[in-house]
């Protein structure tokens, strides 16, 4: 996969309606904490275009980013954040819920989780809710550079079983830091969209 150019395109709230894109989306889910933005960036070889936050649980939109004029990343409001209220949560909940069921051009949900701890009765949900919207998610296990090589193994074991996730989900290690596990998420892409659709020209930024 060959990033060309990359933009945050389309920002949408509560009220949004949904942009009618033409090209493929990949969605991105995951605790507010787990470090989505981090791997967005990672993927699109940018420092800071997914925007982070010191606080957690401040994004309250799902921002389009346009690949290449290929593809759309698609990253969805962080969910599980304590210090939210209710209605806040419940709100979050519905505009995740309104994405996954009403967009046309989904293809692959990547379930982020932290590789260091037992997937959190908000994992659970998730996982269970993108299975009944009729996708498979791919799980990407963040923060590898937290623990050792030889508890990677372990760790993945012990996320499938807290997920009671079928045996053909894909469980892929990732550290922003190391970019360990970036090629692997390139290569089902690649696979899943084509490579020429990828490496569709353009400027390098």
């Amino acid at each position: 996969m060959v990033i060309k150019n990359v933009a945050l395109e389309t920002v949408c709230g509560i009220t949004s309606k949904l942009p009618e894109n033409e090209h493929p989306e990949v969605a991105f889910a995951g605790k507010s904490n787990v470090g989505k933005s981090s791997l967005i960036n990672a993927l699109m070889n940018r420092k800071s275009l997914a925007r982070t936050s010191a606080q957690p649980g401040k994004t309250q939109t799902i921002n389009y980013y346009n690949v290449n004029d290929a593809l759309y990343f698609v990253d969805l409001p962080g969910y599980g954040y304590a210090k939210v209220s209710q209605e806040i949560k419940a709100k979050w909940g519905k505009m995740i819920e309104n994405y996954l069921k009403r967009s046309k051009q989904l293809k692959l949900v990547f379930l982020l989780v932290d590789i260091r701890h037992d997937p959190s009765e908000n994992d659970r949900l998730m996982y269970d809710w993108v299975r009944e919207m009729g996708f498979l998610p791919v799980i990407i296990a963040t923060k590898l550079d937290k623990i050792g090589r030889s508890q990677i193994a372990k760790q993945v074991k012990l996320i499938k079983e807290g997920l009671k996730a079928s045996k053909d989900t894909v469980v892929i290690p990732f550290s922003a830091q190391t970019k360990q596990g970036r090629d692997e998420i390139y290569a089902l892409l690649d696979e899943l969209l084509g490579e020429e659709a990828l490496e569709a020209p353009g400027e390098d930024a």
